[in-house]
């Protein structure tokens, strides 16, 4: 093997190598008291009674075993 030959051959793994050790720059900036995920249906329930029922049957689904 001849010395370019040689070096391609470093070359191509030192890429490979140092491709692994990328890390992406992106950043998430957030704002302090600003909830931006999806909404709770459950604060769209038209009435405090309405979204009682939906709550407490909830609560049965999960607690009903203990």
């Amino acid at each position: 093997m001849n010395r370019r030959g040689a070096l391609t051959i470093a070359a191509l793994a030192g890429t490979s190598i140092l491709t692994g050790c990328w890390e992406s720059a992106d950043v998430t900036v957030h704002e302090q008291g600003k909830y931006k995920g999806r909404g709770d249906p459950l604060l769209d329930a038209k009435s405090t009674a309405e979204r009682e029922a939906v709550l407490q049957k909830r609560f049965q689904l999960v607690q009903a075993d203990r």
